[in-house]
């Protein structure tokens, strides 16, 4: 059996009346750029986080380094970030005159330490960016506790995480402003790049729709230097579609995260990711942990079994921030993780039988490593 890791064009196939339905409407209403289904998707999926305002960008990094210079980051502040991310978290920071200053996870969620953070607190700290990595909620009450005694602003990166819950409480409205991905492979995802940002900060939001049109609220008449970064009509309108399914599609996720949970719960060796049970994540990703990671992949690739690694590098080894002079050895935990974590398939869309087969080939063939 072929199982890839996932299947795009499934989304078409079982989408495609209410997808081309949205096409048609925008070719015949044309308008293709911050018009009426910009508008739409906005105000739904503001009252979906459960948030006042919700901006349309180009992608996931302008929607975090626009919120970042809108909440007043600037040359010379620092923000602390996960050491353990993607490197767009970090690159916001950058973007906006920041410097990054890494806080090493929880071994066990993966996401940034609440415990950890005060420790990299220093006078020219400015905000604290929380990455709900993987489709997990990171742990917002204690970071949000520490920023309010200290004075700072608190950052959602949201990109993998549409529709967790944190407390009962949605992502994306957990703190001063969050920033979405809607890149094709998210959980919400269009059929190109798109961004966007979530705030109850009036100010926040407005200074976002600035920033993404130039810095521009009426046509040739700029307040401040922008930039173009503006999800088009037609991304939006599909949004719209996906976002009426995004709950029952990531039940499915869920449903396939736990058959893994309760099959390979018992082999030794494997580590699998641990859920508090103050969180419900939308599992973006299933990762597992083994010390032959490499040899794993091999021998599921081999069996016709798609896998990914998020990520191989982690940020402060990137020749991005070499200059920041971190060596190897700096952030342990986020190398370990780097070294050990393995993506396995949990798309929407995986079959029972593709599940099954998984599930099957992993547990008959681990113990030969």
């Amino acid at each position: 059996m072929h199982v890839p890791f996932l299947i795009f064009s499934s989304v078409y196939d079982e989408l495609k009346p209410e997808l081309d339905e949205a096409y048609f409407r925008v070719m015949k209403g044309a308008w293709y750029i911050l018009g009426p289904e910009v508008e739409s998707f906005e105000q739904e999926y503001a009252e979906y986080c459960g948030v006042k305002h919700c901006v349309a960008v180009g992608n996931c990094l302008d929607a975090l380094h626009f919120i970042l210079r809108a909440v007043g980051v600037g040359n010379g502040d620092e923000v602390i970030v996960p050491s353990n991310t993607y490197i767009a978290s970090w690159l916001a920071v950058s973007h906006a005159g920041g410097t990054p200053v890494p806080v090493e996870p929880s071994e066990h969620t993966y996401n940034i330490d609440p415990a950890r953070i005060e420790a990299a607190i220093t006078p020219r700290t400015k905000a604290i960016m929380a990455v709900h990595l993987y489709g997990q909620p990171a742990d917002m009450d204690p970071i949000n506790e520490i920023a309010s005694r200290y004075g700072l602003q608190v950052v959602e990166d949201n990109a993998q995480a549409q529709g967790a819950r944190y407390h009962g409480r949605r992502t994306g409205g957990l703190a001063d402003a969050a920033g979405h991905s809607f890149y094709p492979g998210k959980n919400l995802g269009a059929f190109g790049d798109g961004g966007a940002i979530t705030t109850n900060d009036d100010s926040v939001a407005a200074k976002v729709r600035l920033f993404r049109n130039y810095g521009s609220q009426v046509k040739y008449h700029n307040k401040i230097q922008g930039y173009n970064s503006r999800l088009d009509e037609l991304q939006a309108a599909f949004l719209r579609v996906r976002l009426r399914h995004l709950d029952e599609w990531n039940q499915r996720r869920s449903v396939v995260a736990q058959n893994y949970l309760a099959a390979w719960s018992d082999i030794a060796g494997l580590t699998l990711p641990q859920i508090p049970a103050w969180v419900q994540p939308v599992w973006h990703l299933f990762v597992i942990r083994h010390p032959k990671r490499e040899q794993l992949q091999k021998l599921l690739s081999h069996n016709d079994i798609g896998t990914l690694i998020h990520y191989p590098v982690p940020p402060h080894l990137s020749g991005a921030y070499s200059d920041l002079n971190f060596e190897p050895g700096d952030y342990p935990v986020a190398e370990s993780l780097a070294n050990s974590l393995l993506s396995v398939p949990i798309g929407p869309h995986l079959s029972d039988a593709e599940r099954a087969y998984v599930t099957k080939t992993l547990r008959e063939n681990i113990s030969a490593l």
